[in-house]
């Protein structure tokens, strides 16, 4: 792969990062300190100027509450449905394991009961 693809990568990478971060009304400075790294290296990552590392990169998905299927652009042009639906399974996910059975009786419960509705 050229240095042009990596960029290129970096930069669409940088990009999904920052659109996340302000759907989730971040700042720079508050994602930073949450990710435990300057404002400057942000605003690097985000530009697509330097890559990070798997621990950073870790740290922003978590913080970011989202996929890192999504932020490398994986799912394929994935559609808001998808997205939403990705969303809360990382909500989920990080949930203890008792909330997380109780979560799942109760959207089979829903799924049910929409299903004998249709």
């Amino acid at each position: 792969m050229s240095n042009r693809a990596i960029s290129t990568e970096l930069i669409e990478l940088g990009e999904r990062i920052r659109k996340r971060r302000q759907e989730m009304k971040l700042s720079q400075e508050s994602f930073a300190e949450k990710a435990g790294i300057s404002v400057n290296t942000v605003s690097r990552i985000e530009g697509g100027q330097t890559a990070m590392s798997v621990e950073i990169f870790r740290k922003i998905i978590e913080i970011l509450e989202t996929d890192a299927n999504l932020l490398l652009g994986k799912e394929g042009g994935g559609t808001e449905k998808q997205e939403s639906v990705q969303e809360v399974l990382c909500r989920i996910q990080k949930m203890e394991w008792k909330e997380q059975k109780i979560i799942m009786q109760t959207i089979d419960s829903l799924i049910d009961s929409f299903n004998e509705y249709r």
